[in-house]
């Protein structure tokens, strides 16, 4: 008994090859919906504690200022009351993100990361979202903080606390991305962020004004973001408080925003 000879049938239509199931709009909208539940789910247990951390450090400020005066003046309690939030939206992204992916990098975890088929630009978005998370919530407990505190603070939150928020959080991402992934050493990245802690607090005019620094200091930190960061929020906040230039202060954090983005998906599609 002979086979019967086996015909080929031809497909319908030419089927599409596999690659290019993993581009387009879809593709990255399943890899960023996959890192951020990636993300809450590592973190489930850091965030609320980053989260306390965060809220004991602007309600701090807010309060500890006052150890200083036997009458807190209206300007530094405005001042405090504003930019005490500035660190609770760039914490998480700038100072403690990259902290993270250098222990990642001591661990081993960081070549697993590094292999998901993911993205890159929906792994840093998927980051994005998280330091929102983590950094809005403690950011608004601050506020109501020094409301309680300085009872005659004039606070004027105009619809602009949005896109403020939003700019500030992202380009302390961004920036504390480029940082992490750029460095190779873990070691150097603690350093530096360690150093970034130190400027944060006590060269940026974030928590109070400009004019109480040496000239030269003013004029290299209307070159960087931190001083612009505060600008926007605290412009967002308060009505005539600010008399800095706030457009050129959203185009100065946009600008740094979007080069250490592109500097940080640059680097790991290089290693990738």
């Amino acid at each position: 008994m002979t086979a019967a000879p086996v015909t080929a049938v031809a497909p319908d239509r030419p089927v599409a090859p596999t690659e290019t199931l993993r581009s387009g709009p879809s593709y990255w909208l399943a890899g960023f919906r996959t890192m951020v539940r990636w993300h809450l789910a590592s973190m489930r247990m850091w965030l609320m504690l980053l989260a306390l951390v965060q809220v004991l450090l602007g309600v701090g400020y807010v309060l500890g200022v006052a150890l200083f005066f036997d009458e807190v003046p209206p300007i530094m309690a405005a001042y405090v009351s504003t930019g005490a939030p500035v660190f609770n939206l760039v914490l998480l992204g700038l100072l403690l993100g990259p902290q993270l992916v250098a222990d990642m990098k001591t661990s081993g975890g960081y070549d697993y990361l590094q292999s998901l088929p993911v993205p890159t630009t929906a792994a840093a978005a998927a980051w994005y979202v998280v330091t929102l998370v983590g950094g809005v919530p403690p950011m608004l407990v601050t506020l109501l903080a020094a409301r309680l505190r300085y009872p005659d603070l004039e606070l004027a939150i105009s619809p602009a606390v949005v896109p403020a928020v939003l700019l500030v959080v992202f380009a302390g991402t961004m920036l504390g991305y480029a940082l992490a992934y750029a460095i190779t050493d873990p070691r150097v990245i603690q350093l530096v962020t360690q150093v970034l802690a130190f400027g944060l607090v006590g060269f940026s005019p974030v928590v109070f004004p400009a004019q109480q620094m040496p000239a030269w200091l003013v004029s290299v930190n209307e070159w960087l973001p931190l001083t612009h960061m505060a600008t926007i929020v605290r412009d967002a906040l308060t009505d005539g408080l600010v008399t800095a230039d706030v457009g050129r202060a959203y185009l100065v954090v946009s600008v740094w925003a979007l080069a250490a983005g592109a500097a940080a998906v640059r680097e790991l599609r290089r290693r990738r």
